[in-house]
């Protein structure tokens, strides 16, 4: 009973193993098959989330892998930091336009009727009445030559948002990653808890059967026989609520991976798989890792880059900007007088304009001064978030690292206890059997052993969710960097 249960403690780590290092898989958004802002970049200019959201099979059993890919994809906050990514893109390319001519067709069609004062001698009426049609299609053109700077600091300040954007789309799956497995491993823990408690109401009805088969036989008591009744109802009730934990996180898992949340879900769990056994790095390396690969700090340091970047802009604008602008049009008009001898002919010709301008603002009530104030505070608070980031990054690296070794000891004398339990209760119930020990010897063992069962779920759980979490905290979910923890060697446990 024991190794069957310590068995399935060890059956979920692979899990975590393919959940790092996927960063090559067919159906995976962009975050999931580029992990640089750059890259990612990239590929959201040329795809667009999908426009179905893909539903659970409840008759087949998914793999993390698999839920963390559809969760990429359905998952509401990967989708909107997706479009986010486009957006600045598509800004990228507005602020890039400027480096272009401005041309612009137009096409005039107009009648006008005028009345000019004229001579009597010459109009008897003392004026004349014109008339003309006209048509002239043209094409316009404004290009702006020279400003110092100003367009390259709005491309630049466009193009760090938009990488920005890319690595907080990579933070988002990141994110969306995490919460998935640790759902995952929380419904693996639930339905290790669901095992738990039925073979702790095998026990308590083991123990009941002793005492009524002792009664039986009138060597026990009736109170004996009740108090183990009341355990074996205690072990049923403690079931029933382990189920209903169990339904509850397949509704949790299912909402993760941004699917209707339903307890129709079914996992696949990886059999006689061991538990990650120690760190493969310092805690300096952790913290190393995760100062130079976690994707907030990379969008915190391009927010810097951007304030910059304003401010050069913001710069330029107090210096001249030099157009070029200029017309080309064909012009076709019939004027028509009301004058018997004074018939006016007709034109089609060709006319343009071609101008070189400066354009310098001198006063512009301190809008220039207050936009650069502006950017230059935006500059420090951004090196300001930085420096809270890194801090925090730093204390996260720490709090998981030590976790995680916590989890190790834990788990190793979780295993020592249920193992000890085991043979406690086995040799109470013998004795029970016996005559050499009453039956509160025999219920005392079994609630130690039904504890030791518990501790034992929840110990390999959390050395497994905070495996996950120290992948996550060191920005390594999704990429294909070694893990930051090692498997046992073969026999080894």
């Amino acid at each position: 009973m024991r190794l069957s249960l310590l068995r399935r403690m060890h059956a979920t780590c692979l899990p975590l193993l393919a959940l790092c290092c996927c960063a090559e898989r067919g159906r995976a958004q962009c975050a999931g098959i580029a992990t640089a802002p750059t890259a990612v970049l990239s590929c959201a200019s040329r795809a667009a989330p999908g426009p179905t959201i893909e539903t659970i099979d409840p008759t087949r059993k998914y793999s993390l892998t698999e839920l963390v890919d559809i969760g990429e994809h359905n998952n509401p906050r990967s989708r909107v930091a997706w479009e986010r990514v486009k957006q600045r893109f598509n800004q990228l390319g507005i602020e890039k336009s400027d480096y272009f001519p401005l041309l612009v067709g137009t096409a005039l069609f107009a009648d006008q009727r005028s009345v000019s004062p004229f001579p009597e001698p010459l109009a008897p009426r003392g004026y004349t009445i014109t008339e003309l049609p006209l048509v002239e299609p043209a094409v316009t053109m404004q290009y702006l030559l020279l400003d110092f700077g100003g367009r390259g600091g709005h491309v630049d300040a466009a193009k760090a948002e938009a990488l920005a954007a890319g690595a907080q789309l990579i933070k988002a799956n990141q994110d969306v990653a995490y919460e998935i497995s640790s759902g995952y491993y929380a419904l693996i823990t639930a339905q290790e808890r669901l095992q738990a408690s039925t073979d702790i109401l095998k026990t308590a009805q083991t123990t009941q059967d002793a005492a009524e088969a002792r009664l039986a036989n009138g060597r026990a008591t009736m109170p004996d026989v009740l108090n183990a009744r009341a355990e074996t109802a205690q072990a049923v009730f403690d079931l029933e609520s382990a189920d209903g934990d169990e339904k509850i996180a397949r509704v949790t898992l299912a909402e993760s991976i941004g699917v209707a949340p339903s307890p129709d879900i079914a996992i696949e769990i990886q059999r006689n798989a061991p538990l990650p056994a120690a760190l493969a790095l310092t805690v300096d390396q952790l913290i190393s890792r995760a100062l130079a690969d976690r994707p907030d700090l990379m969008a915190q340091m391009l927010e810097i880059r951007r304030a910059d970047d304003e401010i050069r802009a913001t710069k330029s604008a107090y210096l001249p900007k030099v157009y070029l602008s200029g017309k080309a049009a064909q012009v076709a008009a019939w004027p028509t007088t009301d004058q018997a001898h004074g018939q006016l002919g007709h034109a089609n010709v060709t006319t343009w304009s071609a101008a070189l301008s400066v354009e310098w603002t001198v006063f512009d009530g301190g809008a220039r001064q207050n936009r650069k104030a502006l950017a230059q505070s935006e500059r420090r608070q951004a090196i300001d978030e930085l420096r809270d980031k890194r801090d925090q990054a730093q204390r996260e690296v720490w709090s998981s690292f030590i976790a995680f070794r916590t989890a190790l000891r834990q788990e190793e004398a979780a295993i020592a206890l249920l193992s000890a339990s085991d043979t406690s209760y086995s040799a109470s119930l013998d004795a029970y059997k016996y005559g050499v020990k009453n039956l509160v010897d025999v219920v005392s063992a079994e609630k130690q052993l039904a504890l030791a069962r518990l501790s034992a779920v929840s110990a390999r759980s959390r050395v497994l969710t905070e495996a996950v979490r120290l992948e996550s905290v060191t920005g390594n979910l999704l990429r294909g960097l070694p893990l930051a923890t090692t498997q046992p060697k073969d026999g080894a446990k």
